[in-house]
């Protein structure tokens, strides 16, 4: 069975589609999130039976997960290979691209099961776990100790982890008296192995940990992992010299935001927004230990921040979520005047995380409102002055506008500016994010790279040089891009006049807000809001289907933004805004639109399904 395993693996590895190692974000319409990994790895399996390795077969199977950072073919495949090698589920085996990751996902789901957990390592514990800032700004409780020899580890009344350092991969012996095995593979990340039925309910906390906080191993380094398991080798990790890659994106990153301090590269848009908040929660500890912390966040926003922040929340008995709405009928500027008065009173330490534009609604608010909203000095009830907010604004639909530069609008307010990379950064190439601050928050900035290190979420080598290479010519690509995005909307307005198009106006647009998405509330009947919400969500998937089904070249049922080509279609309420409340949920199309794509025919085809109505 052994053999029969390596050899289909080699096969695959020889006729893999490309698109399991380029694509960061998957189809939406070959894709059932109930049963991410589960229905990819079933078709696989069936080919496995069948020793079918073909190229085409491949491409076909359902989509793993609709993002990279999340999982992919790849890790997948991975996963599923050590799994059938140790005689272990393939969902208790995951795979990171953090060293020290599986280990913070064990000790968030025993914070809350308040376990205890033991650390055990042979060789030594990843340099970036910092002992005290994880057991004093996390929350987690654990303790730790180095043994020779790993048969003779006694039992434990909690969780046992065992860390080693190893370049081996396939059969791995796991001692009966450890419930979590961690295999750090170097530069490549680590891999998790769950052990034992009664760690059976782990699994999903730990994937969540995966999906919320850091990325996957990355399709290139399962690539490198796949290999060395086929070839059953040590894993060949190449030392790469990334010095000019580093400089060419902290310089273009610099210039673009118009920012002097060192930006902060991570693996994803929400690793550095997970260095943020924990940076900003060590602030908090270090400068008003006895103060209450509230994180603000608009309810509908981008479900991973939505998700994420609750979910830092949910760990820490001082620290809470405040709902900002935004768009829509809710001002963004007097629902933080209202918030944070509330907050003044409560004498708490206001952190806000809001989109400009806001997503899906594609609303900017009014900037010299929104400079005075956040300004202003406000009185706690026994009349000193409250804690002042730090703004967490993410600029992924316009990464291009300058807020923190020395004469920008938001230059004299503490806040950190970040911005998915996956989108326009690298054009869709890779997950990796950034963010930056600006002169006020130099103090902060340094302690968000302590997060960025201890969770091990910097961007990798890869990443670096691919956004050096895609950076500098991103504020052209999101020119060009808004130009094919208000010629489409334009052309929406006049064929069909009843719909609502969120889209930014021709004055935001002078003012360098130019994203190239939009969101279309298609006009609907009925007798009843019932009936006129379901005839409009049938009406949003017909239009879809009809865009990527007549020109599946260029049209997509995805989740991206800022592609270098083609047009994606999504409803935000599906896909985006996945873990948010149902009643904040937006059953709209979203559509972004990149620099490259045939607008006539796109024009066409939507003049097709206006007529059809």
């Amino acid at each position: 069975m052994q053999k029969n395993i390596i050899n289909y693996l080699q096969s695959v590895l020889e006729n893999k589609p490309q698109d399991w190692v380029n694509l960061t974000t998957h189809r939406l319409d070959i894709y059932n999130e109930s049963l991410a990994k589960v229905q990819f790895l079933n078709e696989f399996e069936d080919l496995f039976s069948t020793n079918n390795t073909k190229t085409e077969a491949l491409s076909q199977l359902h989509t793993a997960y609709d993002y990279i950072r999340l999982g992919h073919p790849l890790s997948c495949i991975l996963e599923w290979a050590l799994g059938k090698l140790n005689h272990l589920a393939s969902e208790n085996i995951i795979s990171f691209d953090s060293n020290t990751a599986p280990i913070l996902a064990v000790l968030r789901k025993n914070l809350f099961d308040k376990k205890e957990t033991r650390i055990i390592y042979t060789d030594a514990l990843p340099n970036n776990f910092n002992v005290d800032v994880v057991k004093r700004v996390y929350g987690y409780d654990f303790s730790i100790e180095k043994i020779d020899d790993i048969s003779t580890i006694p039992p434990f009344k909690g969780s046992t982890i065992l860390v080693q350092n190893t370049k081996e991969l396939g059969i791995t012996s796991i001692p009966n008296t450890v419930d979590f095995l961690v295999n750090i593979h170097g530069t490549l990340g680590s891999i998790l192995f769950v052990n034992g039925m009664q760690n059976k309910d782990y699994v999903g906390a730990i994937q969540h940990v995966r999906r919320r906080e850091t990325i996957a191993m990355t399709p290139a380094n399962c690539v490198i992992a796949l290999d060395a398991l086929v070839a059953n080798a040590d894993i060949k990790q190449e030392a790469v010299n990334i010095d000019t890659a580093k400089q060419t994106v902290f310089n273009t990153i610099k210039e673009v935001t118009g920012t002097t301090n060192l930006p902060l590269v991570a693996s994803s848009g929400l690793s550095i927004q997970y260095a943020i908040m924990m940076g900003l929660l060590q602030d908090a500890q270090d400068n008003y230990p006895d103060k209450a912390v509230k994180i603000v966040v608009p309810p509908n926003c981008y479900g991973g921040t939505n998700d994420q922040a609750r979910r830092v929340a949910a760990c820490l008995d001082h620290v809470d979520i405040v709902d900002l709405p935004v768009d829509g009928d809710n001002d963004m500027v007097q629902s933080i005047h209202r918030v944070l008065n509330t907050i003044a009173e409560q004498d708490a330490i206001p952190y806000i995380i809001a989109e400009i534009p806001t997503n899906p609604r594609v609303e900017v608010p009014n900037l010299k409102d929104l400079q005075e909203a956040l300004s202003k000095e406000r009185l706690t009830p026994n009349g000193t002055k409250a804690v002042a907010p730090v703004f967490i604004l993410d600029q992924t639909f316009c990464p291009n506008v300058q807020f923190l530069g020395e004469n920008d609008i938001l230059a004299d307010i503490k806040t950190i500016s970040f911005a998915s990379g996956s989108k326009f950064p690298s054009g869709g190439r890779c997950t990796a994010g950034y963010c930056v601050g600006n002169t006020i928050t130099t103090e902060i900035l340094t302690k968000i790279a302590t997060h960025l290190h201890i969770c091990d979420n910097e961007a990798t080598p890869l990443q670096y040089q691919i956004l050096s290479e895609q950076l500098p010519s991103m504020n052209q690509r999101i020119a060009d891009a808004y130009k094919n995005t208000r010629a489409f909307v334009s052309y929406i307005e006049e064929v069909l006049p009843d719909a609502k198009i969120n889209f930014v106006s021709e004055e935001l647009a002078s003012q360098g807000f130019t994203p190239s998405v939009f969101s279309l509330d298609l006009p609907t009947k009925g007798d009843t809001e019932e009936e006129r919400e379901t005839y409009k969500r049938a009406l949003n998937l017909k239009l879809i289907n009809l865009m990527i089904g007549t020109i599946p070249n260029e049209s997509k049922f995805c989740v991206s933004y800022g592609q270098l080509k083609g047009c994606y279609w999504t409803i935000p309420a599906t896909s985006t805004q996945g873990t948010t409340k149902e009643g904040d949920k937006d059953y709209i199309v979203r559509a972004s639109l990149s620099p490259k794509l045939d607008l006539t025919l796109h024009k066409q085809v939507f003049k097709e399904f206006v007529d059809s109505l």
